[in-house]
């Protein structure tokens, strides 16, 4: 919980394992602390985390583990819930991951004696990215190297299924825009599916490869963002199918593209991890070089604060917190 400014993170958090991933939640869950939940090699921990850039109090950062989730195999993708509340009586937590062995796993627990969990099967390969419907929570869409979107309801039934033409690398799903879902294929397609009608409205085009990550701005609902190859592109959907600006940032690849949740014009990517360490950019459209560099150890996952302009990213037996000015 100290500040540590010899890898210019603002904030660190010891965790027992290499973390794979690293996910805010993205909703109100009625308290003032945020949710954060973590995956490893075969658990997910799930605990709250308090800033001093929101609470004079608190003296950097307050974390506190809440539950410690056993999965039984690699974490790969986790999406929170709309449902999750700390404010009711009893507390709920709920969550899916996505795992290497190409199930989704549906978690719902009170924190005390109910502890339930669902496995979802049908996808035939590795799942790369999950998200809840944003408003009521009562499906779960998932992407996959299986060329497939799916979405399912809670209880792990298919309700629709998109043929893609490429592994399915992200998928978004716009509080905004409850009936669409949109989907980034690794060819450099971005398709904007219809939930109603279940056929592809609108399509973007990176005009390379390989799409690593793609995400729909959370302040502006016709800006998208997305990494392929080595560079970062930005999308106004009104104005064209292809990116209006773009830039190379990650020598080696870049690997994840993620919207800040409180600026439309502030956005972080991650390099390519596998290296001792991964770059850390965090970049606002209105200065052209990154306002933030930073490195992790081997670092995995992207996640903005609800609130903040902070940013995490997970590492070796880490997790790692930036701090950016808007």
């Amino acid at each position: 919980m100290k500040q540590d400014s010899t890898r210019n993170t603002s904030y660190t958090v010891d965790c027992e394992d290499y973390v794979h991933v690293v996910k805010f939640n993205p909703f109100d869950n009625g308290d003032s602390c945020s949710l954060i939940a973590y995956g490893g090699n075969n658990y997910v921990v799930v605990g709250t985390c308090r800033f001093q850039e929101e609470d004079a109090e608190v003296e950097g950062m307050q974390y506190k583990t809440l539950r410690t989730f056993h999965h039984g195999i690699r974490v790969d993708a986790i999406a929170w819930s709309p449902e999750t509340r700390l404010d009711a009586i009893p507390p709920q937590i709920r969550f899916c991951t996505a795992a290497s062995d190409r199930k989704l796993r549906l978690f719902t627990s009170d924190l005390q004696d109910k502890n339930e969990f669902k496995t979802f099967d049908g996808h035939s390969d590795y799942i790369n990215d999950l998200v809840f419907a944003p408003n009521e929570g009562q499906e779960i869409a998932s992407v996959s190297d299986d060329h497939t979107c799916r979405v399912w309801d809670l209880e792990g039934n298919e309700k629709a299924h998109f043929v893609l033409r490429s592994p399915g690398m992200s998928v978004c799903w716009h509080p905004e825009e409850a009936f669409k879902l949109m989907v980034a294929e690794k060819n450099g397609t971005i398709r904007f599916y219809d939930l109603i009608t279940q056929q592809a409205i609108l399509s973007l085009e990176c005009e390379q490869t390989p799409l690593m990550s793609a995400d729909w701005c959370l302040k502006n609902t016709l800006k998208i963002g997305a990494v392929a190859g080595s560079d970062w592109l930005i999308w106004d959907i009104t104005r064209s199918s292809y990116p209006q600006d773009k830039r190379p940032v990650h020598v080696d690849r870049a690997r994840l593209f993620r919207w800040s949740r409180v600026n439309e014009n502030l956005f972080a990517t991650t390099g390519y991890p596998g290296k001792t360490t991964t770059q850390l950019l965090v970049h606002h459209l209105g200065h052209p070089q990154p306002i933030l560099t930073g490195t992790a150890a081997v670092g995995s996952g992207l996640t903005w604060h609800r609130t903040l302009p902070l940013c995490a990213v997970g590492g070796d037996h880490k997790i790692f917190f930036w701090v950016t000015e808007m």
